[in-house]
């Protein structure tokens, strides 16, 4: 990889996380301990919650969830199929099944009626996510949550910072769910958190999550098999130095964003990215492109392939987890979510991060609507 390479992610690390990081590796502690108390600590009060359980990865944070509630085979989850798979894939490691419901076509999050449509009374649990930084309708998914008499689960591994209606995300779910690992602004090396105000449900999380040390060094026969999922000091001693320091990376991928939407006005028909009137903030995962309907799936896989000749990475947004085999239960039949459908053939990912430079972003932009006319679709594209 040339020194050219734009990178889809980078994260924003500073010698205070060197510094915190190279005190754990000369202390006699590496693995979960002081630190990592510390940081559930400070996430719980940064976010308003009363219990933060840190974990390995966002997977294994959800997964530990569905384990506390008592979710396995034969459940039902009902969440969107458009999301970052990496939280979806705890479902199907809890042997329950995943029933995907369809997005609203602006903001990519779920769309509440199309979820109440599938509740049956199979259904454990309602999954909704904060879609690339843009916040789920939660007073929606709350109605019907309770309605259905179900626990509402907030993926937030996607959406730090953001706030809906004033409040942030990972307020809004029974639990929550963050990830640090790229290209989150708060990155970690790989970890995860839970938050909830639930006191019963957090005791039953660290029970499952891992042996605490005493119990690890004892020759008592265990009571309990746990998932040994627990954050190490060294990840947690990063975290706590990028989550001092949040504020400060959002500001720098704030004006990177508007350095893109200035760019973008050279194509017709851009319109601004779409916020929610109930999604106060909203702080992207990565800068998301909508392309116009005069492109394919095909010709959007060909505009990454030109980024990606001149040194840009760039990607589709995701591969919609209810077209994947591995998501679905045998036996049954694929599933129809047809907004998804539409959107994800047409949406691609660009570079997204503080170290962006305004003429990364001009070159970015350029490249990015010479490839447009290079498919034959011209340079109609939509945020």
């Amino acid at each position: 990889m040339s020194d050219s390479w734009i990178s889809l992610s980078d994260p924003d690390i500073s010698q205070a996380e060197l510094e915190a990081a190279g005190d754990v590796l000369r202390s006699p502690r590496i693995s979960a301990g002081e630190r990592v108390a510390a940081f559930e600590t400070a996430f719980a009060a940064w976010l308003g919650r009363r219990h933060a359980i840190a974990v390995p990865s966002g997977t294994l944070g959800l997964l530990l969830c569905l384990t506390a509630y008592g979710i396995g085979p034969g459940d039902e989850i009902v969440l969107s199929p458009y999301s970052r798979h990496q939280i979806g894939h705890a479902v199907a490691l809890r042997g329950a099944r995943s029933v995907f419901a369809d997005i609203d076509y602006w903001s990519g999050t779920i769309a509440p009626e199309s979820a109440r449509q599938l509740i049956t009374a199979n259904t454990r649990a309602v999954l909704a996510g904060n879609t690339n930084g843009h916040p789920a309708p939660w007073s929606l998914l709350r109605t019907l949550a309770q309605e259905a008499g179900v626990p509402l689960l907030e993926d937030s591994s996607e959406a730090i910072g953001s706030r809906y209606e004033g409040s942030l995300v990972g307020s809004f779910g029974d639990c929550a769910i963050f990830d640090f690992s790229q290209p989150s602004p708060l990155v970690c090396g790989e970890g995860g958190i839970i938050v909830t105000d639930d006191d019963d449900l957090a005791g039953r999380l660290r029970h499952h999550r891992a042996h605490g040390p005493r119990e690890q060094a004892s020759v008592v026969a265990s009571t309990r098999i746990p998932y040994q999922a627990a954050m190490s000091d060294l990840s947690a001693a990063i975290g706590l130095v990028q989550l001092s320091r949040l504020d400060g990376i959002l500001a720098r991928r704030r004006q990177v964003e508007v350095w893109y939407y200035e760019y973008m006005k050279s194509f017709e028909g851009i319109k601004d990215p779409y916020r929610a009137p109930e999604a106060t903030e909203v702080h992207w995962h990565l800068y998301e492109v909508h392309l116009g309907t005069r492109f394919s799936r095909s010709s959007r896989d060909a505009i990454v392939e030109d980024l990606r000749k001149e040194e840009i990475e760039a990607a589709p947004y995701c591969h919609p987890m209810h077209l994947q085999g591995a998501y679905r239960q045998p036996g049954t039949q694929r599933v129809r979510c047809p907004t998804v459908e539409r959107v994800a053939d047409r949406t691609l990912v660009l570079p997204f991060h503080g170290h962006l430079q305004e003429e990364q972003i001009a070159f970015i932009i350029q490249t990015l609507k010479d490839a447009s006319v290079n498919v034959g679709a011209g340079a109609a594209i939509y945020l």
